[in-house]
């Protein structure tokens, strides 16, 4: 009896598939030694990624998408945690607007976004650098980070802190020495979000870069509108592995790290309380 689950079921098989075939394809096709892709290949070569590796253009693309995305992760963190430590922990006038407006980017289209920042920078004849590139990929990923480390900070007490303030720390090295290490799982992953993000925008990317300079996915995208190449699956194919391998990794890392933390501060609470014991009258 065919029931509405197996159509919610079929449904979603359907969209697996349309999502995923055509990436395996586009792997598969990397690997092909042919000029044409075609099944069933031939053997397996890694040509294509020799040929990357051997084009100035796509090397060049490549330093300047990793140097982009660190410098909008390490922009986009600081001030995402600075914010967050003020809208979680204070209270002022107009915090929910602020908190409001900082992830506003997230429910705007970036192609509305990217023509709004250029038609805003040509009103103050200002030309397209790099400068004003990493300012409006901090734009876009800020949200991100904000949104991860206000979860993070709102399930962690005040009482730590409150305990740090009470031994007579200032609230800067409470900051580092008791809140910064209990956020690090979130800082480390809003990095690595904002990284992503950024190593992976185009859309915004085609309207703020400067002339002469191209990203991983612009270039791409210019390859595309010359010719199909093979050395484009390839280059696809390294832009998978670096867009879902390191957000990966970064979760393996920071649910580690998290365990490191919830090991020591049980070592330390058993440390602690023999001492307490004695200290009892």
């Amino acid at each position: 009896m065919f029931k509405p689950w197996h159509a919610v079921r079929l449904f979603t098989i359907l969209v697996y598939l349309f999502t995923f075939v055509p990436i395996t394809v586009v792997i598969l096709l990397s690997f092909n030694p042919a000029q044409f892709g075609t099944f069933p290949m031939h053997g397996v070569s890694g040509r294509w990624f020799l040929a990357l590796a051997q084009d100035a253009h796509i090397v060049r693309a490549f330093r300047t998408s990793a140097l982009l995305g660190l410098c909008t992760s390490v922009l986009s963190t600081s001030i995402g945690v600075m914010a967050s430590l003020a809208l979680v922990r204070y209270r002022f006038p107009g915090r929910e607007a602020i908190s409001t407006l900082l992830v506003t980017p997230i429910m705007v289209p970036e192609v509305v976004l990217g023509v709004s920042l250029l038609l805003f920078m040509r009103f103050l004849d200002l030309h397209r650098n790099f400068a004003l590139l990493l300012m409006g990929h901090v734009l876009i990923t800020l949200p991100f980070v904000v949104l991860v480390v206000q979860a993070r900070l709102t399930g962690i007490s005040r009482v730590y802190e409150e305990a740090s303030l009470s031994l007579g720390a200032n609230r800067l090295q409470t900051f580092f020495e008791v809140t910064l290490p209990l956020l690090l799982p979130a800082v480390f992953a809003g990095m690595l979000f904002a990284f992503t993000i950024s190593f992976d925008d185009i859309t915004a990317t085609l309207f703020w870069k400067p002339p002469g300079v191209q990203t991983v996915p612009t270039q791409i995208y210019g390859m595309l509108r010359n010719s199909i190449s093979p050395e484009i699956n390839a280059l696809g194919t390294v832009m998978i592995v670096v867009t879902v391998g390191v957000p990966l990794a970064a979760g393996a890392l920071a649910r580690g790290f998290a365990r490191g933390m919830r090991r020591g501060r049980g070592a330390a609470d058993t440390a602690v309380s023999p001492a307490l014991e004695d200290a009892t009258p």
